[in-house]
């Protein structure tokens, strides 16, 4: 496993002995990840369930403009992947299943754009808080990609079925009002406040029974693990697809600065 004292799409940091910090760290392409990221995350992520310091997590994105933007498009357009791994797996399903089954409360403080895959971690995530300039929204179908897993399914749970397929079929983007509005939010607070809000959730969280807290997530969980069986057959299916030529036209579209044409797919 990658240590974190070699990440360099990631940081990891531990405050106050009480709760981790995750930080998305490649603002310059607004902290998308690709598969160096993820397997980075992974390592944190289990880095934060196996420290008894660690009562909660906090993830969120460097810089200003993005929480996170989802996969690095630019570089699957280029490269027909999104780069080496540790393994050899792209495994943005272990990590988002991951992020369910610590036993821990992670909190997402959502800096700016949260979009695509970066809005399925947001999502994934028990509970999040808005910085007053985030912008939530999805891609998938842009840019010849889907989540047809927790993304969409849990989605749904959380904002309701009109509202999910709104998300996915329009692709818009919604403000932090509308995202608190729909639920997709706990919070929302002006930019300056938005990690002290975080680190007061953890420091709450951290004051409380770790037990108690563990076994609640399982059982919030529970209702919804049924999806991960989904999200095996939508990412087998999704590997197939962004190699395909419709998969391609999407990604060579966004790196190009152009409107992707679909029409030969219909």
């Amino acid at each position: 496993m990658i240590r974190p004292e070699d990440y360099t799409d990631v940081t990891y940091a531990v405050e106050e002995d009480a709760f981790a910090v995750i930080t998305i760290n490649r603002p310059d392409r607004m902290n998308s990840f690709r598969g160096r990221t993820v397997d980075e995350l992974i390592s944190a992520f289990k880095h934060a369930w196996a420290d008894k310091r660690v009562a909660a997590v906090i993830l969120t994105g460097a810089g200003e403009k993005a929480f996170c933007a989802g996969g690095d498009v630019k570089e699957r357009a280029e490269t027909g992947s999104y780069g080496e791994t540790e393994w050899g797996l792209f495994d943005i399903q272990g990590l988002h299943r991951l992020m369910r089954e610590i036993p821990k409360p992670v909190i997402a403080a959502v800096n700016g754009v949260a979009v695509g895959g970066g809005h399925v971690l947001h999502v994934i995530c028990d509970l999040s808080i808005a910085s007053e300039t985030a912008r939530f929204g999805q891609a998938g179908p842009r840019v010849g990609s889907f989540d047809a897993g927790f993304g969409s399914t849990y989605l749904a749970r959380v904002v309701g079925e009109k509202r999910a397929r709104q998300i996915w079929f329009l692709l818009d983007l919604y403000d932090a009002q509308t995202a608190e509005r729909w639920n997709l939010v706990n919070d929302v607070v002006p930019p300056e406040q938005l990690m002290d809000k975080a680190r007061e959730y953890a420091r709450k969280i951290a004051s409380y029974s770790p037990t108690a807290l563990r076994f609640l997530k399982h059982s919030f969980n529970a209702d919804t693990d049924h999806i991960n069986g989904i999200g095996n057959v939508a990412f087998d299916g999704l590997d197939f697809f962004v190699k395909s030529d419709e998969g391609m036209e999407g990604a060579a579209a966004f790196a190009e600065k152009r409107k992707p044409d679909f029409s030969p797919y219909r």
